[in-house]
C-alpha cells in the first residue's frame, strides 16, 4: 500500500534530499533529459520548505519515498514561469502553480498522480486560489532520443480537466544528459478551474 500525503514540519525537511534525487532520477528520462545535480536540486527545495503557501506530497512505500510532487502561488514562484502569463488576461493571483510531479516508474498507474493532483488542488482551493496550472517540456517529434513507446501524457492531463492555454509558453534552460551546457527549452501551459 502505497501512502501519499502532504509533507510538512520536519517530515518535509527530512524528504528534501529524496525529493532532490527523485527529480534527478526521473527527469532523466524523457521527455526531460534533465542533468541534474544535488546542490542546484536543494537549493531549488528550499522554496517548497521556506514558503507557508508551499506544498509538498510524497508518496511512500514503507516509508521510502518513492514520488513526490509541488506546488504552490504562481504569483509566489520564478519570474521564468509567470511572465508566460503576459497578456493573457489571467490574474497570477487566482492560479496555483503544480510545479512538477516525480515518481518512480514501478509505481505509475497505480493512481498516485490521481493523489498527487488532488492534494495539491485541495491546497491550493484552502488558499482561496480558483485555478491550477502546470507546464509540460515540449519536444520535437523527430527528436534523437524519443522513445519509440512513448506514451503523452495528454489523456491523463485532459480527464483531470486541463487543457492546453493557447500560446503560453514558458522558457526554462537546463543541461540535457549528454550536452555540454544548459539550453533553453520551451514549456506549455495547461490549465484549470477548480
Amino acid at each position: 500500500m502505497i501512502r501519499v500525503a502532504s509533507l510538512t514540519g520536519a517530515e518535509l525537511e527530512a524528504a528534501l534530499d529524496d525529493v532532490a534525487r527523485l527529480r534527478i532520477a526521473v527527469f532523466r528520462d524523457w521527455p526531460y533529459l534533465y542533468d541534474g545535480n544535488l546542490e542546484y536540486e536543494r537549493d531549488y527545495l528550499s522554496v517548497y520548505r521556506d514558503n507557508p503557501r508551499a506544498v509538498v506530497v510524497g508518496a511512500f512505500d514503507q516509508g521510502r519515498l518513492v514520488g513526490a510532487a509541488t506546488g504552490m502561488p504562481m504569483q509566489d514562484h520564478a519570474d521564468d514561469f509567470s511572465a508566460a502569463f503576459d497578456g493573457t488576461g489571467e490574474r497570477l493571483q487566482s492560479i496555483f502553480y503544480c510545479a512538477e510531479s516525480v515518481l518512480l516508474p514501478a509505481y505509475r498507474g497505480q493512481g498516485v498522480g490521481h493523489r498527487f493532483f488532488d492534494l495539491r488542488e485541495d491546497h491550493a482551493r484552502r488558499l482561496g486560489l480558483v485555478k491550477s496550472a502546470f507546464c509540460g517540456v515540449i519536444r520535437p517529434e523527430d527528436h534523437p532520443m524519443r522513445p519509440a513507446d512513448h506514451g503523452a501524457l495528454d489523456p491523463f492531463w485532459r480527464k483531470r480537466g486541463y487543457r492546453p492555454l493557447a500560446g503560453v509558453v514558458a522558457r526554462f534552460r537546463w543541461k540535457d544528459i549528454g550536452d555540454a551546457q544548459e539550453t533553453e527549452k520551451p514549456l506549455q501551459f495547461w490549465i484549470r478551474t477548480l
